[in-house]
C-alpha cells in the first residue's frame, strides 16, 4: 500500500515538472527567482516548487498606441492614432534584455510611441502633418528603435491609422477640396471645349483650303483647255478658213440653182474652183493632133 502511494507521488510530481515550448515562443527559468537557462522549443522538464518556466512569444506583434488628441502648431486639436509593429529578437541575450531590462514591454511601447507622436506632431500644422504622413512614419520609428535598444526587441515598422482634425474644420476642410476640385473640372471642361473649338476650325480651314485648291485646279484645267482649243485653231484652221467659206459659198449657190455662165474656153472644174476660191487647175498644153 505504501509502495503504491509513493508511486503516486513520483508519477504526480513528474508529470507536475513537464513544459512544452512550442517554435514560435522561448521560455526563461527561473530556479527561486534566479535565471537559470534558455529553454529551445521542445520537452522541457522542471523541479516542480523549485523552478520557473516563463516563455516570450518571438513572433512579429502589433500594439496600438490609442486615440489621442494632440494639438498641432497651428493650434487644432487632431485625433491622433497609430500602430507599432515589433517583436522580440531570437537570442538568449535579447531574451533576458526584454525580462529583466524592462517592465512589461508592450505597454511601455504604447507609452512611448504615444509620447513621440505627441512631440512630432505638436511641431507641425494640421495639413503638413496629414500630408507628411511618411515622414511622421519614419521620425517615429526612428526614436522608437532608440529608445528600446536595451529592451532586447526590433520595432519593425510604425503606421499612421488616423490624423483627423475636428468636425468644424474638417468640413471646412471638405469644402475647401470641393471647390477646388469643381474649379479644377470647369477649367478642364473649358479646355475640352477649346480644343473641340479648335478643332472644328482647322477642320473648316483645311476643308476651304481644299476647295481653293480644287478650283486652282479646275481653273488650271480650264486654261490648258482653252490653250489646246487655240493652238489647234491656229494649226489647223487659219489659211483654211476662208476656202471654208468659199466652199460653203459655192454649196449655197449650188443648193439655190445658181445660174452660171461658163465660157467656151474654160473648163467647168476651174469655174467651180473659182467660185469656191481655189486655184484653178493648170491646163496642159495641147498637141498637134487635138
Amino acid at each position: 500500500m505504501i509502495s503504491w502511494f509513493w508511486i503516486f507521488l513520483i508519477v504526480v510530481f513528474f508529470l507536475a515538472g513537464i513544459r512544452i515550448v512550442r517554435p514560435t515562443h522561448r521560455g526563461i527559468i527561473e530556479r527561486f527567482g534566479k535565471y537559470q537557462k534558455l529553454a529551445n522549443p521542445g520537452f522541457h522538464w522542471i523541479i516542480p516548487l523549485v523552478d520557473q518556466l516563463y516563455r516570450i512569444n518571438i513572433t512579429e506583434q502589433m500594439v496600438d498606441a490609442e486615440p489621442q488628441e494632440i494639438i498641432t502648431n497651428d493650434n487644432l486639436n487632431a485625433r491622433v492614432d497609430a500602430q507599432v509593429y515589433f517583436k522580440v529578437k531570437n537570442d538568449e541575450a535579447y531574451i533576458k534584455a526584454s525580462q529583466y531590462n524592462v517592465f512589461n514591454y508592450q505597454n511601455q511601447i504604447v507609452n512611448l510611441a504615444r509620447t513621440t507622436l505627441r512631440n512630432i506632431i505638436g511641431t507641425l500644422t494640421l495639413k503638413s502633418a496629414n500630408s507628411e504622413r511618411d515622414k511622421i512614419n519614419n521620425e517615429l520609428l526612428k526614436n522608437l528603435k532608440q529608445q528600446t535598444a536595451d529592451w532586447g526587441i526590433e520595432v519593425v515598422r510604425t503606421e499612421l491609422k488616423e490624423i483627423d482634425p475636428p468636425k468644424d474644420v474638417q468640413d471646412t476642410m471638405n469644402k475647401v477640396v470641393k471647390a477646388e476640385n469643381e474649379k479644377i473640372a470647369a477649367k478642364d471642361y473649358a479646355l475640352a471645349k477649346q480644343t473641340e473649338a479648335d478643332g472644328i476650325r482647322m477642320a473648316k480651314i483645311k476643308e476651304a483650303e481644299g476647295t481653293k485648291q480644287a478650283r486652282i485646279l479646275e481653273a488650271q484645267g480650264q486654261a490648258e483647255y482653252i490653250k489646246l482649243v487655240n493652238e489647234s485653231a491656229d494649226k489647223f484652221f487659219v489659211g483654211n478658213a476662208q476656202i471654208l467659206r468659199k466652199l460653203e459659198t459655192v454649196e449655197k449657190s449650188l443648193s439655190q440653182n445658181t445660174k452660171i455662165v461658163v465660157p467656151t474656153d474654160t473648163e467647168l472644174v476651174n469655174v467651180i474652183g473659182n467660185l469656191a476660191g481655189v486655184m484653178p487647175l493648170p491646163q496642159g498644153k495641147k498637141t498637134k493632133g487635138e
